[in-house]
């Protein structure tokens, strides 16, 4: 299934043994590889902001200590998962990585922060409810944008959202800036598609999937 969740990595700890072995070690650096802008609707407490994409993780990360531990963690598990291999490749001993990421860790019910005194939620179940009741079809697309799988998904379902604009309803959900409610749909991996018929869910699948199997769904 190619989805965007962390594959085989040394060291990768579920969401509570990650949250374990962060109280068994609380000086350990902890490192959030997500974007900026991720960061800052939701993290686990205490942890730093290094961009796994941004041009200078390298040169950020070369200050810390590589003797200590270092815990690593991204949304889904698939950036983060490259992290760790690389800093293990570049020297660092002890290395751990939350397996399935803030999907997993939300999942489990752990606590994330803003540092700020109202997070941001992003859509309620409530408006999610809402999107569904509708005479048409609904196609409910979960993504992120830097999600491979999700960028080869959408110039088909595009295509779909324009050719069956009559009968069906394309609704494009960002994951990152949505957290809260794929936690409450229990979504701990993307891309994800739903099919709603008459506000009932008739389907949904997790992982790239082509454009003839979907199109089976929408019939």
């Amino acid at each position: 299934m190619d989805a965007c969740t962390t594959g085989q990595v040394k060291g990768a700890l579920t969401a509570s043994e990650f949250a374990n072995k962060l109280k068994e070690q609380p000086t350990s650096l902890l490192i959030d590889v997500r974007t900026a802008g991720e960061f800052s609707r939701g993290h686990i407490s205490n942890a730093i902001n290094l961009d796994w994409y941004g041009n200078d993780f390298d040169e950020k990360i070369k200050s810390h200590d590589k003797a200590k531990p270092v815990f690593v963690y991204c949304l889904s598990g698939s950036r983060s998962a490259e992290a760790v291999n690389h800093l293990q490749a570049i020297g660092f001993k002890e290395v751990y990585d939350l397996k399935g990421g803030l999907l997993k860790w939300n999942g489990a019910g752990l606590p994330i922060t803003t540092g700020q005194s109202k997070e941001h939620s992003g859509m309620s179940l409530q408006d999610f409810n809402a999107l569904i009741v509708n005479d048409k079809i609904v196609l409910i697309d979960f993504y992120a944008d830097w999600c491979g799988p999700c960028k080869k998904m959408e110039p088909y379902l595009k295509e779909i959202s324009k050719d069956m604009a009559d009968r069906v309803e394309l609704i494009r959900i960002n994951t990152d800036e949505n957290q809260q409610l794929i936690n409450q749909l229990g979504i701990d991996a993307i891309p994800v598609l739903h099919v709603y018929k008459k506000k009932q869910l008739t389907w949904n699948n997790t992982g790239y999937i082509g454009k003839e199997e979907v199109l089976k769904q929408l019939q």
